[in-house]
């Protein structure tokens, strides 16, 4: 079964989040965009690159008023000495959450139950916390931010204009298009 329009399912867990402790939970992502970013592991090789590649392009997700959350499923003790001791992570000023008992990767669709980690999964949800855009990899592909972004505005785009869809490649002011008889057979 499909994640996509389906409701976050109520949860609760711990973050580091600039400089402080703090609990995320179902109800507290509501009311703003959000982008669940998933990831194996802390103190692994490739997620740094992600997680300071969503840091350099946060303005832009706080322009479209979204919150990121990096999630793996280490504790928040371990985000908290992973931001002070990475450069890359240290670059984090957005909630990097702690997921021990797996509650949200099994909820997501990415725990790995043989290793006990996540796999790559990269989530837009909307400010009625419902999943839009659910994206899953293999490990050792690390994600580009931007393709986020682009479905993150794409997702905004199509909830501010009911009836009109992105096509492929679709960028912000792109041309959209609005389903029709009209248009079966002609694309």
């Amino acid at each position: 079964m499909s994640i996509i329009n389906t409701q976050v399912q109520p949860f609760k867990a711990q973050a580091f989040h600039n400089g402080k402790f703090v609990e995320v939970t179902n109800e507290s992502i509501k009311g703003q965009w959000s982008a669940f970013i998933f990831m194996p592991a802390a103190f692994t090789f490739n997620c740094p690159t992600e997680v300071e590649d969503a840091a350099s392009n946060y303005a832009e997700f706080q322009k479209l008023e979204t919150q990121v959350y990096i999630v793996t499923t280490d504790t928040h003790f371990a985000h908290k000495v992973w931001h002070e001791t990475s450069p890359a992570v240290g670059k984090a000023k957005f909630p990097l959450v702690g997921d021990p008992t797996h509650q949200l990767t099994r909820m997501f669709g990415v725990h790995i139950e043989e290793e006990g980690l996540a796999l790559r999964g990269t989530f837009v949800i909307n400010p009625e916390g419902v999943v839009k855009t659910a994206e899953i990899h293999d490990n050792a592909i690390a994600r580009d931010v931007k393709e986020t972004l682009r479905k993150l505005k794409a997702a905004q785009y199509v909830a501010k204009n009911p009836g009109q869809v992105c096509p492929a490649k679709w960028n912000e002011g792109a041309a959209t298009l609005t389903p029709s008889l009209d248009l079966v057979g002609k694309i």
